[in-house]
């Protein structure tokens, strides 16, 4: 049986490496993205059946509507992996940074999101999977992104609670990297920066294994437990390497 997908952000970092790992897997894909040049290169570099549409998940409507035409075109999917996202960290915290942010992350993240799931209800089943954050455990100094992430963790749970209910064969997939080596993770001498190669790699498997919540890499896992765990002031310490005054 032919395997369709659809990835949502491919044609840089995490997103780009997981479309060619899965066209080399034998997938029928589908790729978007906002750039017309870097998907057209992208589609250059796979040899397989592949589908591409320019969109912008900042117009929500125009998104979900591109997103049926696509599915559409492909005569039907079996996956949905949705991998745009932002974040802004910049000292100054402007608000168009943080506006954003939130526009990406929480209302076009919510538009795909949505249109996905209301074709695999139709459908009868389906597979979900979006690129969160560890970061989405707890508060940061980057607020937009750390609260937009958590956001993405509890709408997925939400769809997996939907489908239960509905007793719809829809699965759902959290995958929360710690950090990657794309343009977002900036600095020198990064905690555990992982390729996007191996992401990809790890994705891919825990999606073929319908996980519900993967770290990516494996070893973000006790690092999560970690975060959990530690009390507020002990966390900000650990966060920010300074003392926190008591209110």
């Amino acid at each position: 049986m032919v395997k369709k997908a659809i990835i949502i952000g491919a044609t840089s970092g995490i997103g780009r490496a997981l479309a060619l790992k899965m066209a080399r897997q034998g997938y029928v894909l589908g790729m978007t993205g906002r750039r017309e040049a870097l998907l057209s290169s992208l589609q250059q570099s796979i040899s397989s059946d592949t589908y591409t549409c320019v969109m912008d998940i900042t117009k929500p409507y125009d998104a979900a509507e591109k997103l049926e035409q696509l599915i559409d075109n492909m005569e039907g999917v079996d996956t949905v992996i949705i991998n745009s996202g932002t974040g802004h960290c910049d000292p100054e915290f402007p608000l168009h940074g943080e506006l954003d942010t939130i526009a990406v992350n929480v209302t076009g993240f919510t538009a795909i999101a949505n249109a996905a799931y209301r074709y695999f209800a139709k459908q009868g089943h389906g597979h979900i999977a979006a690129t969160s954050s560890i970061m989405a455990l707890r508060g940061g100094p980057c607020p937009a992104y750390n609260a937009s992430k958590a956001y993405m963790s509890n709408y997925l749970e939400g769809l997996y609670c939907r489908a239960h209910k509905a007793g719809v064969n829809i699965t759902v997939t959290d995958i929360r990297p710690g950090f990657v080596d794309t343009q977002m993770a900036k600095g020198d001498g990064i905690f555990w920066l992982a390729s996007v190669e191996k992401a990809a790699v790890q994705i891919l498997c825990a999606v073929e294994q319908k996980k519900r919540v993967v770290y990516i890499t494996k070893r973000w896992r006790l690092i999560a437990i970690l975060m959990q765990v530690l009390p507020f002031r002990a966390f900000v310490r650990l966060m920010l390497g300074k003392s926190v005054k008591r209110n």
